[in-house]
C-alpha cells in the first residue's frame, strides 16, 4: 500500500509539517509506505509549504502587527529568485494579538503592506499573497496605506492573492469579524466601513469571487491591480499533488476543524475533488469534526484525533489491512 499523507495544518496547534509527520509515521508502522506532502490554502503555514516543496530561503523585516505595535516579521523568497511569498498572518495575523486584545474595528492590515514592499524591494518579481488568518476586518485600508508610503503601490498588479475562501468582500465583515473579536454592533459598523471604502477603491470589489479574504483584504488589493487565485489549487499543484495521487492507492488528508467552510475553498475540499476524479479513497484526520452528511462521496472515513500522538495512532488504524 501507498498511502499519499496531505494534511494542512491545525489552525493554532500543529504545522503541516508535524502532522504530515504524525501520520506518516502511523502509516509506515502498519507497514504501508507513505508519501508525505504537507499542504495549504492561502491560509496559515502556506509560506512554510511552498518553501519546502520549491525551495528558498526566509527573509526578515520591520513591520507592524494588527494593532501597529512594531515588530519583526517573516517572508520568503523562493528558489527561483523572481517570487516571494508574504503571509498575512506573519503581521497581521489573529494570533498576535491576545484574546483580551482583540479589536476588530481597529487592527488592520498595515503590517501586510510593509511586507509585500519589503518583498518587492528585495528584487521580487512576483509576490505570493497569502491571505488567511488575519485579525482584521479593513478591506486593505491598512496595507494600501503602507503600500502607498513605500512608494510600492503601482506595484501591487505585481501580485497575486492566494485565498482560502470564496466569499465576497461585503460578506467579510458579517462571516468572519466575530470570531476576530467584533460584537453585532462592532459588525455592523464595520459592514458600513466596508461598503464606504468599496465605493472609493480603484475598482470595486463588492460580487467579486473571493475578495472577502482576510477582513477584505483580497479585495482591497484586487481593487489596485492584484490577481486572486483559489489558494488550495495553487499549492496542490505546487506541491505536485496530482502526480503524487495518480500513485496512491489512498489519501490521508486533515485540519484542526472539519465543517461547512472546507468544502468552500480550503484544500481539504479541494483534496476530496481530485480524489473523486481519480477514484482514489480519502480519509481525513480532524482536530473537530463539525460536518454535516453531505459530504463529498470521496471521503471515505472522517476520524477525530487532538493530539499527534492520537494522530499517529488512528493512521495506524486506518492504514492496516
Amino acid at each position: 500500500m501507498r498511502l499519499l499523507v496531505a494534511p494542512d495544518s491545525f489552525k493554532g496547534t500543529f504545522g503541516a509539517a508535524a502532522v504530515a509527520a504524525a501520520i506518516a509515521s502511523g502509516v509506515e508502522e502498519a507497514g504501508a509506505e507513505a508519501d508525505r506532502c504537507p499542504v495549504a490554502d492561502g491560509g496559515e503555514g502556506t509560506m512554510e509549504v511552498l518553501l519546502a516543496a520549491l525551495g528558498g530561503e526566509r527573509q526578515r523585516a520591520e513591520a507592524h502587527d494588527p494593532l501597529r505595535r512594531p515588530i519583526e516579521a517573516g517572508f520568503a523568497l523562493l528558489a527561483d529568485g523572481e517570487t516571494a511569498v508574504v503571509e498575512t498572518a506573519q503581521a497581521s495575523g489573529l494570533t498576535l494579538v491576545a484574546p483580551g486584545e482583540r479589536d476588530a474595528e481597529r487592527a488592520d492590515t498595515y503590517g501586510t503592506g510593509e511586507l509585500i514592499a519589503a518583498a518587492l524591494e528585495a528584487g521580487a518579481r512576483t509576490v505570493l499573497v497569502a491571505v488567511g488568518g488575519s485579525a482584521s476586518s479593513d478591506g486593505g485600508r491598512g496595507a494600501i496605506e503602507a503600500l502607498r508610503a513605500r512608494g510600492a503601490l503601482g506595484e501591487v498588479a505585481r501580485t497575486e492573492v492566494l485565498c482560502d475562501v470564496t466569499i465576497p468582500f461585503e460578506d467579510a465583515a458579517r462571516l468572519f469579524a466575530p470570531q476576530k473579536g467584533a460584537g453585532p454592533a462592532a459588525v455592523a459598523r464595520l459592514e458600513a466601513r466596508l461598503e464606504a471604502l468599496a465605493a472609493e477603491l480603484p475598482r470595486d470589489p463588492r460580487g467579486v469571487p473571493m475578495s472577502g479574504c482576510a477582513g477584505g483584504l483580497s479585495g482591497g488589493l484586487w481593487a489596485h491591480g492584484a490577481r486572486l487565485r483559489p489558494g488550495a489549487a495553487f499549492v496542490l499543484d505546487a506541491v505536485g499533488f496530482d502526480r503524487r495521487l495518480a500513485a496512491a492507492d489512498a489519501v490521508f488528508s486533515g485540519e484542526g476543524r472539519f465543517d461547512s467552510q472546507s468544502l468552500a475553498g480550503k484544500v481539504v475540499g479541494e483534496i476530496a475533488k481530485r480524489c473523486g476524479v481519480a477514484e482514489t479513497p480519502l480519509h481525513l484526520l480532524v482536530g473537530d469534526d463539525a460536518s454535516r452528511d453531505d459530504r463529498p462521496a470521496a471521503i471515505a472515513s472522517i476520524t477525530q484525533a487532538g493530539t499527534l500522538e492520537e494522530l499517529r495512532r488512528q493512521a495506524t488504524r486506518l492504514a492496516t489491512p
